[in-house]
């Protein structure tokens, strides 16, 4: 069953429709929310709220639309907000938690080692970021969504979204390049 006839199915009542989908992207959507949150429980809960908050809400989904981009944009806001709701009451200073559950299976154990390495560098770099600035790293080079998407997704106007990805490819450069010792 594809996506349009997955939807279908939802729409006329059918949970098999959302069953579907689930199993269809149920584990880059918690990616998706675990960049953003930094914690894998915190991601689940996201990740399914967001699939049950579709499945209350699919008779306004347009099947016109393409179904993923608009599943991993709800995705965005409802981590968005769970980091929102966070930092008024845990502090921003705690370190991110290991993302060993993600790291991908490479060809030897020496470039298993360096990508998992490389990996959890590039993760810590992003927890030192901003939620709404990892939100626009998540949207551009995870999601490949262009300015005007995540403008929609973050609710904010181009300008501001252009401000945060260039703020926060800065920030990585500098967190993920060494400095070098001028001699």
């Amino acid at each position: 069953m594809d996506d349009a006839q997955a939807i279908r199915c939802l729409k006329s009542g059918d949970i098999r429709g959302l069953e579907t989908l689930v199993a269809r992207y149920q584990v880059k959507a918690a990616r998706v929310a675990y960049l953003i949150t930094h914690d894998e429980a915190a991601a689940e809960d996201v990740t399914q709220d967001t699939f049950l908050r579709l499945f209350q809400r699919i008779a306004s989904f347009d099947e016109q639309q393409p179904f993923e981009p608009y599943l991993l944009r709800s995705v965005v806001n409802a981590a968005l907000n769970h980091t929102r709701r966070q930092a008024r009451s845990v502090s921003l200073d705690q370190p991110a938690p290991p993302l060993e559950t993600y790291l991908a299976q490479a060809a030897s154990v020496e470039s298993q080692v360096e990508y998992g390495q490389l990996k959890q560098e590039i993760l810590s770099a992003l927890s030192q970021l901003s939620p709404r600035q990892r939100a626009t790293i998540v949207g551009r080079y995870y999601l490949d969504m262009d300015e005007n998407e995540m403008a929609k997704a973050l609710d904010a106007p181009r300008g501001t979204v252009k401000w945060l990805l260039n703020a926060a490819r800065t920030r990585l450069r500098s967190l993920l390049v060494p400095e070098r010792s001028l001699e």
